[in-house]
């Protein structure tokens, strides 16, 4: 799957909160984390990695 259709897919799935406070918001990320498997939150762990590291890549290439 390549990075628009990974795009597309999270514009689906985003789920947003605008918090007061600092407390509020982290009360909002941990429920909203703890509703999710623990291989969901891996999968979404290692997507997030995958990512910075095409990040890193680019970066690096852009620099040579």
């Amino acid at each position: 799957m390549g990075m628009e259709e990974r795009s597309a897919n999270r514009r689906q799935r985003i789920k947003a909160h605008r918090a007061k406070n600092f407390p509020e918001a982290e009360q909002w990320d941990l429920l909203f984390w703890q509703a999710h498997t623990p291989e969901d939150r891996l999968s979404t762990l290692v997507a997030i990695r995958n990512d910075i590291k095409k990040v890193e890549e680019a970066r690096r290439q852009s620099e040579e």
